[in-house]
């Protein structure tokens, strides 16, 4: 087994000894942190999240503060979505891309204020980007990393164990809405958000020197509904057509093509990044987009470190970008960035590392 090498590049979350302390087995690495992906029994977890409730470490899921006058302003000139009504205590899915209309980052935006913004992101460094972009349009506003770090509940229970802890306010939060709060003195921000279709919380933690004790209130809090760890690596963000940046995409990929134009708004102002080459692309359409792949065979097969590609009638059309065991379909599922010519429907060949594999076109999600 290959183990990872310490090093001060590499930073653990706030709840890594409690991870450590639940079995983690395997973790990968996000935004230079270890996040972890299972702890030693897949099919468990897997059944938590769609049945119970499941408990994650997602610290990796760093926050970019945007603070002072221009602060709203930055947050409009990097997102495609139009912020114009964002309310304080309101988040939005807000897709990031560079002047090419590139898929750079899908954050979670938090406003906090009218000069107090968060964008919880996925794994680039928006950073570096958002203080360019400052240099660049001669902005005022401080970029940072707060110490905050989120914790994740999800599945059909989590709610009822949030609201033990936090109390019933929590049921009646909107969709990516969020409150400050304070657990047992703890300081925290509650939102209904994750990265799954099963339902549950996001837990900012705000102070990273209570991140085990913050982790075992909520693990004993989940005890009578039979909470568990586990990660957003299951098979169930496939079956539900989660998109994962970097992951699903590649360095000519727009929104477009995988499934977000509902969260592109073309008449957002003109200096925000991307929005000229967006409106040409729906002006002439995109020429590939994303689609579901059931492969043949009753042998899980996952997709390993790179795309696989896809054969149309004897010709490459495009790309796998994951593939995964489907404990509810039995079968191995993927998505596939592809040519229009593609449609759901058409038969194509998978080129695998084990060799050719017959796939089915179909739409997303698959459940």
């Amino acid at each position: 087994m290959v183990a990872v090498f310490p090093t001060a590049r590499l930073r653990t979350s706030p709840f890594h000894e409690a991870t450590i302390a639940e079995g983690m087995t395997s973790a990968t690495i996000y935004n230079r942190m270890i996040m972890p992906t299972t702890y030693g029994d897949p099919e468990a977890e897997y059944w938590r999240l769609i049945e119970g409730v499941s408990q994650w470490d997602v610290g990796v899921e760093r926050q970019v503060q945007l603070k002072g006058p221009d602060a709203g302003r930055l947050a409009q000139i990097l997102t495609l979505r139009d912020l114009s009504n964002c309310k304080p205590g309101q988040g939005k899915y807000a897709p990031l891309c560079n002047h090419r209309a590139t898929v750079i980052n899908d954050p979670i935006l938090l406003k906090h204020a009218d000069d107090l913004y968060w964008f919880s992101i996925a794994d680039s460094d928006i950073w570096l980007w958002a203080n360019a972009v400052i240099a660049e349009r001669g902005l005022n506003v401080e970029v940072s990393e707060p110490d905050v770090s989120p914790m994740a509940l999800q599945g059909p229970k989590a709610e009822a164990v949030v609201a033990s802890v936090m109390g019933d306010w929590v049921r009646d939060l909107k969709y990516f809405w969020f409150r400050d709060a304070e657990v047992e003195g703890i300081p925290v921000t509650v939102q209904r958000s994750g990265w799954s279709k099963q339902g549950g919380f996001e837990i900012y933690l705000r102070d990273g020197r209570h991140g085990t004790r913050l982790w075992n209130i909520f693990k004993e809090a989940g005890r009578p509904h039979g909470i568990g760890p586990g990660a957003p690596t299951s098979a169930e963000r496939t079956e539900s057509g989660l998109l994962s940046v970097g992951g699903d995409t590649d360095a000519d990929t727009n929104p477009f093509e995988v499934r977000l134009e509902k969260y592109v708004n073309l008449d957002v102002p003109d200096d925000t990044l991307g929005i000229a080459a967006l409106r040409q692309i729906a002006r002439e359409g995109p020429r590939r987009h994303q689609l579901g792949l059931i492969l043949e065979g009753d042998v899980p097969a996952p997709l390993g470190f790179t795309h696989e590609d896809i054969l149309l009638r004897g010709a490459k059309a495009g790309v796998m970008t994951n593939c995964v065991w489907s404990l509810r379909m039995k079968a191995n599922i993927g998505y596939a960035l592809i040519s229009l010519e593609a449609q759901a429907g058409d038969a194509v060949v998978i080129m695998r590392p084990s060799g050719m594999t017959a796939g089915t076109l179909v739409e997303l999600p698959f459940l």
